[in-house]
């Protein structure tokens, strides 16, 4: 049984127009893109302002090379109240920086290479001393008396530096003008120019050695130049009085 064919319906379906879509413009895609690149490099440029803005500007006028620079012309400016003003800057233009502008910083400084170089001149004129004890006979060591007097002069001269540099560490902490202070600069001044003397005393130990005797000319040689620092060194103590 044939079935009559609906051809009404059947050309609706076959023959229906299909649906257009308008293809998406190729402009959109890249005017997003510039509308985000704007966007990242305003916030961009937002965020650095900020920054920078709480960034402290630097000081020019106060750069580092000026606080050396002056800590270096203070110790000159100390040192030109010394007896060897010369030698005094020599030695501690060096620390210049540790010292920066104090007057206790400075004499502790010179204090110290005054108990290294008595230290190291104590252990030379004891070393001459035992060499001296081994002498088969007095003669033959004329200055074993003024040895063993100048090492006990330069040991005591070490113990007196000692202390000098101790009452200096804790001087900085003491409240200007109050006793403690000057109990401890008292006892600096009196314990570093009892070190002079003790310096003194011991080159006085050599005037009954003859002048040949090549033991004497060498202590008295080193022990004059030790003596140049522990004078700098009494100055510069002597000095805090004034700057405080």
């Amino acid at each position: 049984m044939a079935f009559p064919l609906r051809t009404g319906l059947y050309n609706k379906l076959s023959y229906r127009t299909p649906r257009r879509y308008e293809p998406v413009s190729p402009l959109l895609p890249t005017m997003v893109r510039k509308v985000y690149l704007l966007f990242t490099l305003f916030f961009s440029f937002t965020v650095l302002h900020a920054v920078a803005a709480r960034i402290p500007p630097v000081q020019a006028s106060q750069p580092q090379v000026s606080f050396g620079y002056n800590s270096t012309e203070f110790i000159r400016a100390r040192c030109g109240a010394t007896r060897y003003p010369s030698l005094c800057y020599r030695s501690l233009a060096g620390y210049s920086f540790a010292v920066q502008q104090s007057p206790i910083q400075l004499a502790r400084f010179a204090t110290n290479l005054t108990l290294a170089r008595v230290a190291s001149l104590y252990a030379h004129v004891a070393s001459l001393r035992r060499a001296c004890g081994t002498a088969k006979s007095a003669s033959a060591c004329p200055e074993a008396g003024a040895l063993r007097d100048c090492a006990d002069s330069l040991g005591d001269a070490v113990d007196l530096a000692r202390r000098t540099a101790g009452e200096l560490c804790g001087l900085e902490a003491e409240a200007a003008g109050s006793a403690a202070a000057v109990w401890r600069m008292s006892n600096a001044q009196t314990w570093m120019s009892a070190a002079l003397t003790d310096e003194d005393t011991c080159v006085d130990g050599f005037e009954e050695v003859g002048q040949e005797s090549r033991a004497k000319a060498d202590v008295c040689r080193r022990v004059w130049r030790v003596k140049q620092y522990t004078s700098n060194a009494l100055a510069l103590v002597n000095g805090i009085v004034a700057s405080r």
